[in-house]
């Protein structure tokens, strides 16, 4: 993975919105600003439109309305260039393949050499040594979405963006890929974006939440997650770290308050 990395994109929305056919509203217009080399986590309550907005910034999904630009230059030729991964919720990993085959797929159709060393060196980070060899079917769902992290990590992506990275895995292992994966993306410079319904993970992983309204999503807060780095596990049981995921849980109470109408009547 010798490639030259260039430096992390902000990310830009204008007025974006997205409504689906038959008129459901997920996205509200918004306008938003994601900063270079910065995590960013977006919660809100299930079905608010975190996922449609991600889709959109990740190009594979298109707004209903206003644009969007990944360092200049709109989603597709990010996507073009390789230098955006996505790490869905569901890992569709291709069953013929094992996992080592998996993660030197993203490399391929990145059109960059495949690295054996750093593939293993991501197969161990994500606690799967010993299992590179291993297909899909013979892997528990929490291996497999360890595997998909590894395959959007291989490239060295410019943008990541995640989607319940962690939500098929067992709990202590979740806590480990909390402490160790944000090293990685962080040394890089990566711009990151994590969508979570994890109030304590999105504190613990990023540096900027985003708190979205029921749907259709709107911005209710942003929160900056002042926290030293490196971040641990036992973090969490500071002042500092209580008191930011109160700021979070009192932003989606007011965010649940607003919603129009009163989630009882729809």
């Amino acid at each position: 993975m010798a490639a030259e990395r260039t430096d992390p994109p902000a990310v830009i929305c204008r007025a974006v919105a997205k409504t689906f056919a038959g008129g459901t509203e997920a996205v509200r217009p918004l306008d938003l600003r994601l900063e270079p080399g910065q995590t960013t986590a977006l919660v809100g309550p299930s079905g608010c439109g975190k996922s449609t907005l991600l889709r959109m910034i990740a190009g594979l999904e298109p707004p209903t309305s206003g644009s969007i630009e990944i360092g200049g230059a709109p989603p597709a030729e990010t996507l073009r260039r390789a230098d955006l991964s996505v790490a869905f919720q569901d890992p569709s990993l291709l069953p013929w393949r094992s996992v080592r085959g998996n993660i030197a797929l993203a490399l391929s159709l990145a059109r960059r050499p495949a690295d054996a060393r750093a593939i293993d060196e991501l197969i161990a980070l994500v606690g799967l040594e010993g299992f590179g060899d291993t297909r899909p079917a013979q892997l528990s769902g929490g291996m497999r979405q360890r595997a998909a992290i590894a395959r959007a990590l291989v490239t060295e992506p410019r943008l990541l963006l995640l989607d319940e990275p962690f939500g098929a895995v067992d709990e202590l292992t979740r806590q480990q890929l909390a402490q160790d994966l944000p090293r990685l993306w962080e040394a890089r410079g990566t711009t990151t974006v994590l969508v979570t319904h994890s109030v304590t993970e999105a504190v613990m992983l990023s540096d900027r939440i985003l708190v979205l309204s029921p749907r259709p999503a709107a911005i209710v807060a942003d929160i900056a997650i002042d926290l030293p780095r490196p971040r641990a596990p036992g973090d969490a049981r500071t002042d500092a770290f209580a008191a930011l995921t109160d700021a979070v849980h009192e932003a989606l109470s007011q965010g649940m308050a607003r919603a129009e109408p009163p989630l009882a009547a729809q």
